[in-house]
């Protein structure tokens, strides 16, 4: 994010050009730099703006009602695409005013495109972006809560079930994306296949925005918790097989059953001392899964033993509100907690306190945290500070290399301040209130994120190593 003189300033001064009046001195630009929340303050008569050639692709979307949880729901468009335009899948929960008005919502954005470039240094005469992106000088988020009929823009459609009361958590299963789980005051499963299969047909009812919502029996209801909570997950392994926790501290395990039912245990996972916060499936052993909590510990769990977790260790000095289990490189787990920091731990070596990275960045609790599906080194991070931000840790900082990469641009980019991490790769900005973020698994490098004032759907563009063709 860069800080420059307000546009109404800029204005002033060239009404005095016109007149007659010489001013050089205020009408030279200000020195763009980057600008970091949290420590630098905005003087009067500056504004923040963003550089648009830092993302192949930026769109915006509104549901009616803020969403605190999301899921992407896998499609059979193709396992990796990288070309624009994009078409994606998703499910979300609202957070309404009254408990009858939420909904779970299936939504269909399709004609996501990518933005015209200037041709790099040392390119061909192919454009970076597709050739149905956006004219140059169109503004890159582009508001699709009300469909603009042009082919440029993003078109929604959505589906909306009726859900009784807020949804605090919504995940799809991997094997059979068409199920749904959610977490609410209880737990529900939903089949949702015939609003999937009504988007993708394109049909005219669902091809201008927002729909009314209709009511539909869920699978299965679940009343066995004793509270609320925020922590579900399906087994990326076991089709079917889901685990929840509850503000208790307790945990369930689901296992499917004939008919498109599920047993739920009766004894649940019991070991915090408090409420579980976040749940992962491990992704190579099948009966193993881990949780976080606000007592500040996370814990691995076999299904076969209830009563003990297998390991259990001190994370934080703060509530542990989410983690992330490494899909490509399995030994390793990413935690976040309510102090702004996250952590990175190698399960091979899994102790108090034995964290191989660390990170003080965020100024507010981490509220997602999610390893990339195609990068196993890279991970990012949601805060209350109002930033997205993407890591990589295999990097270390070279000033060479960089001063190399300033002298190949046509202009000088504004320079980073000396003591940002070299393992900060992005940081995204502009949505309040950020709640959760997830990689697309099958389009390179593109992330969705929901907060208070909508969704963002985007594509940084220095992870080009993550979207080559």
């Amino acid at each position: 994010m860069a800080r420059n003189p307000k546009k109404k300033n800029r204005s002033k001064a060239a009404k005095n050009r016109q007149n007659g009046s010489s001013s050089e001195a205020t009408l030279a630009p200000a020195a763009t730099r980057v600008w970091q929340p949290g420590v630098d303050g905005i003087e009067d008569g500056e504004e923040l703006q963003f550089d648009p050639s830092a993302y192949d692709c930026l769109h915006a979307f509104q549901l009616g009602w803020p969403c605190l949880s999301f899921d992407i729901v896998r499609d059979a468009l193709g396992g990796l695409r990288s070309s624009f335009p994009h078409t994606m899948l998703c499910v979300a929960g609202t957070q309404a005013d009254v408990a009858a008005n939420n909904a779970v919502v299936v939504v269909r954005l399709s004609n996501i495109t990518g933005m015209k470039r200037k041709q790099p240094l040392g390119g061909n005469d192919e454009s970076e972006s597709d050739s149905d992106s956006s004219d140059e000088d169109e503004d890159i988020t582009t508001e699709v809560g009300a469909i603009q009929p042009a082919s440029k823009n993003p078109v929604l459609q959505v589906r909306m079930v009726a859900h009784q009361g807020c949804v605090n958590r919504i995940r799809a299963m991997q094997q059979q994306p068409q199920i749904v789980a959610t977490w609410a005051d209880t737990g529900y499963v939903w089949d949702v296949g015939v609003h999937i299969r009504s988007l993708s047909s394109g049909s005219a009812e669902t091809s201008t925005g927002l729909s009314s919502i209709v009511r539909q029996a869920p699978l299965q209801i679940f009343t066995g918790h004793k509270e609320e909570g925020f922590a579900l997950d399906w087994s990326p392994l076991v089709p079917g097989r889901l685990v929840t926790g509850d503000c208790k501290s307790f945990i369930y395990l689901w296992e499917p059953s004939e008919g498109g039912r599920w047993n739920v245990e009766n004894t649940p996972f019991s070991g915090h001392k408090s409420s579980v916060e976040d749940l992962q499936w491990s992704p190579t052993e099948a009966s193993v899964f881990a949780s976080c909590s606000i007592d500040g510990t996370i814990a691995i769990w076999d299904v076969r033993s209830r009563t003990q977790a297998a390991i259990s260790v001190k994370a934080h000095d703060a509530d542990v509100n989410v983690i992330s289990w490494n899909r490509l490189a399995s030994c390793m787990i990413a935690s976040g907690s309510d102090d702004g920091i996250f952590r990175i731990w190698d399960l091979r070596s899994f102790k108090d306190d034995s964290f191989i990275a660390h990170f003080k960045y965020h100024n507010a609790p981490i509220t997602s945290i999610e390893w990339s599906p195609h990068e196993a080194s890279t991970v990012a991070a949601t805060s209350a500070d109002n930033q997205l931000t993407i890591w990589d840790l295999s990097l270390e900082r070279d000033a060479e290399e960089e001063a190399a990469y300033q002298a190949q641009l046509e202009q000088k980019q504004a320079e980073a301040p000396e003591d940002l991490p070299p393992q900060l790769l992005f940081v995204h900005q502009g949505q309040k209130n950020l709640k959760e973020l997830h990689w697309h698994p099958q389009i390179h490098g593109l992330m969705v994120a929901t907060s208070g004032d909508g969704f963002n759907v985007f594509r940084p563009s220095n992870l080009d190593n993550l979207a080559a063709s």
